[in-house]
């Protein structure tokens, strides 16, 4: 079977990450050829607008493979954020060149404010789009018939994707690749990458947290570091208030303000989802994986697991834990593409 051929637009002052996160994760994804072996299932080109390299907003520097003008026909196309992007000359030539290969294409996605070249051809007028929390209010100002949702990670409609800030992309490119071979192949690329398939939650449950610890003192930056190494650790609001050198008192009232959850919710949150990466990634005891993320027992899990995830730790471990492939590596087609 062919590879399917993605197509990641480059352009000056792009952001880095945007580029090399999805770009990894589609080189992540592997199958059977029938014969035992593994080979890729995307083919991942980056085009220019000119065939020269690139700079991006860190200083990397990539090396299109062509330009949009020759570029081949693509199954999908992917629009980078970057501020070079808001520069007007950019911007124009993109939003054409994605209105030109729109029919032909069958997805067209964009990451971060990537969305400033795909709003820009009309073609997601009416449309439910997301974007990073930070630019989502301006985004809707600019292009008031975007139904903007600025809490998504990513929203599908129609053959239109749009992503919320660098990371998100990864997460984007995971479904797709769910969308396009299976959960197994997916899961196969999020550990390899090491990262989540599907992260709960939206943009808010990652940014405020973010937000939290850049506008806060040392000690609750440092607090949220050590709650997240130390699942097992005591975690009531005494213990925390402590760590904060606060009252209880005021550590729930400041904590909760911030992170718009108590602090008991929190530290659940924080449990689950270490609790559902180690189920992915095939531990093989529920009761080993509630100890050793912090639960006092079996069916305490069992039933914090179930309320927020709708199915059962041992359902999820069946449906979603992928064996060791020890092969994998060895087995692994050369990477051929330059970025």
């Amino acid at each position: 079977m062919t590879a399917l051929r993605i197509g990641l637009v480059g352009y000056e002052q792009a952001n880095a990450l945007d580029i090399a996160g999805p770009a990894e994760a589609f080189a992540s994804a592997l199958r059977e050829d029938g014969k035992g072996n593994l080979e890729r299932c995307y083919d991942v080109v980056v085009l220019g607008l000119t065939r020269r390299a690139f700079r991006t907003e860190s200083g990397l520097t990539f090396l299109p493979i062509t330009t949009l003008d020759a570029a081949p026909k693509l199954d999908t196309i992917i629009i980078p954020g970057g501020c070079g992007l808001r520069v007007p000359a950019i911007n124009r030539k993109v939003a054409d060149w994605i209105v030109a290969r729109a029919k032909m294409t069958r997805r067209i996605a964009s990451v971060c404010t990537g969305i400033y070249g795909l709003a820009a051809t009309g073609l997601l007028d009416g449309r439910r789009v997301t974007t990073h929390w930070r630019f989502a209010t301006d985004v809707a100002r600019c292009f008031p018939a975007l139904k903007m949702n600025p809490n998504a990670l990513f929203i599908r409609d129609g053959q239109f994707y749009t992503s919320a800030g660098i990371t998100a992309g990864i997460d984007l490119a995971l479904a797709m690749i769910e969308e396009d071979f299976g959960s197994k192949v997916a899961l196969a690329a999020a550990r390899e990458m090491v990262v989540y398939l599907k992260r709960a939650g939206g943009q808010e449950q990652y940014s405020e947290p973010l937000q939290f610890q850049a506008q806060s003192s040392d000690r609750f930056a440092e607090l949220v570091a050590w709650m997240t190494n130390n699942p097992t650790a005591a975690m009531s609001v005494e213990d925390l208030a402590r760590r904060a050198s606060l009252s209880p008192r005021q550590f729930f009232r400041r904590f909760k303000q911030h992170f718009g959850a108590s602090p008991a919710v929190f530290v659940e949150t924080l449990r689950l989802n270490e609790a559902r990466r180690r189920l992915s990634a095939g531990e093989t005891s529920i009761d080993h994986v509630a100890e050793s993320v912090g639960f006092n027992g079996a069916d305490s899990f069992r039933r914090a697991f179930t309320r927020r995830f709708r199915v059962t730790p041992s359902k999820f471990r069946k449906n979603f834990a992928i064996a060791d492939a020890p092969s994998r590596r060895s087995k692994r087609a050369p990477r051929n593409q330059r970025l």
